[in-house]
This record gives structure tokens, sequence and C-alpha cells, in this order.
């Protein structure tokens, strides 16, 4: 009876979540508005088409894309040597100063929104991809010290000492040596970062009030008073699919990520 009942929670939990999807992916290839030549309610790549006919649509998903992959990189290249820092260097007020970067990240983005709109305004980054990648990056580097300090403090400092015995520099060992042997924490970070970057509505919206909008604005300008809902799904398992393959080409790192964390 108790496998039954689990059995039945888990295909309700499956159907909760998976529906809602599979209507999606259906809607996308419908034409919801009336067009010549085509019937309207039946199977149709018009909304795929009008998606690759459209510089605007284009044109967001690929602001996405840089501002999501330069958020990546940027909290990596920064994120891996803070950590390394934290896990292996003691120095005065680290323990609170690490506090602080978690304190900060649960910050709500609407808090800072102001600021960093006026601040991007004077330099001339808002309405860029580049513009809404580093302000992501305020809110993810913390997350990624953070996760990244875990897994390099889990390293033994053996395995550092020998390296340098072996005759190899702080960077050489880092590279060749600490980087491959922490690839799970990576991985995860990685993720988190692109996830945060990609859904983040808030600053983007803020940002890019003319210029630069990222795929989840381009999305919500779709909405209007005569809304094509087939247009609407067909960007939005477009906007799926980079997390889809995020997941899968880090699914390895990922598992094994979590396992070593907990």
């Amino acid at each position: 009876m108790k496998s039954l009942g689990r059995i039945i929670l888990f295909a309700a939990i499956g159907a909760f979540v998976l529906v809602p999807l599979a209507q999606t992916i259906m809607t996308s290839f419908v034409s919801t508005l009336p067009r010549s030549g085509i019937v309207e309610g039946h199977f149709s790549l018009i909304n795929y088409q009008n998606i690759s006919h459209s510089a605007v649509l284009k044109q967001a998903i690929l602001n996405s894309i840089i501002y999501v992959v330069l958020n990546v990189v940027l909290c990596l290249g920064v994120g891996l040597p803070a950590a390394y820092a934290f896990a292996r260097y003691s120095f005065v007020g680290d323990r609170q100063l690490f506090f602080l970067l978690l304190v900060f990240r649960i910050t709500p983005t609407v808090v800072l929104s102001l600021p960093i709109f006026v601040l991007f305004a004077q330099i001339g980054l808002e309405n860029t991809p580049v513009g809404i990648a580093l302000v992501h990056c305020v809110f993810n580097i913390p997350i990624a010290i953070w996760i990244l300090e875990g897994f390099i403090a889990s390293v033994p400092r053996e395995f550092d000492e020998t390296a340098f015995l072996d005759g190899h520099s702080l960077p050489s060992f880092f590279f060749r040596h600490l980087v491959p042997a922490i690839a799970p924490g990576i991985g995860v970070t990685a993720f988190f970062c692109f996830i945060f970057s990609w859904v983040e509505v808030v600053l983007a919206r803020i940002l890019t009030t003319t210029g630069g909008k990222p795929i989840t604005m381009a999305i919500n300008a779709l909405f209007g008073f005569r809304t094509d809902f087939g247009l609407v799904t067909a960007m939005t398992v477009l906007a799926l699919v980079p997390g889809v393959a995020m997941i899968y080409f880090v699914r390895n790192h990922l598992a094994k990520g979590f396992v070593i964390r907990t």
C-alpha cells in the first residue's frame, strides 16, 4: 500500500511538472492566430519561422547567450582564486568577510537596482549585455566563492605541498592539478551561475529599457492586446534549450559535485 501511495504521489508530481511543459511544446507548433494559407489550431512551423525572420527576437537570444557566458566565465575567474584564498590561508576577519559575502548574496536584487542603474548610465553600460553580465556577477560571485571554497577545502593540503615540492609554481599547480581535482565543484558553480543569470528578470528589465534586451524581456514584450501564444511558447521552448544543454554537459560533474558537497 505504501509503495502504491508513493507511485501515485510521484506520478502526480510528474504530471504537475510535465503536463504544462508538454502543452507549451505542443502549442509552439500550432498557429494560434489567423494567417493566410495556415489553418488556425493545426500543426505548423510558422512560429519558429517567425522567430528566424525577426531580427529583434534573434538579437534577444544572442544577447542572453552573450551575457550568460560572460557572467559564468567572470564568476569562475574571480571565484576560483578567492575561494582558494579562503580555503588555504588565514587572515584577520576571513570568516567575517566570508559571511558578509553570503549576506550580500541574499540581498534582494531590487534593493540595488536603482543605484546600479544610475552608475551604469553614467559609464554607458546600460542597454548592453556586458552591463547585465557585470551586475549579475555581483550576485553570483559570492555563491561561486561559497561553493568552490567547500570543494577546495575538501582537498588535503598535502596535495598542494606535494605539487610545490615537485617544482610547480602556484599558477601551474592551480590550473594543472587543483582545477581538475575540483572539476565537479566547478560544474556545480557554473550551473548555478548560469541558471540565475539566464532566468533573472528584475535587473534585466531595469538595465535594458531601450536595447540589449535578453530573451526573458523579449518574451514579456510579446504579450499585448492580441497575443500570439504560439510565438510566445516557441520562444519559451527556445529559452529552455540552453538550460537543458547546460544540464546535459555538466550532468556528471553536477551529480558528483552534490555528493561531495554534502
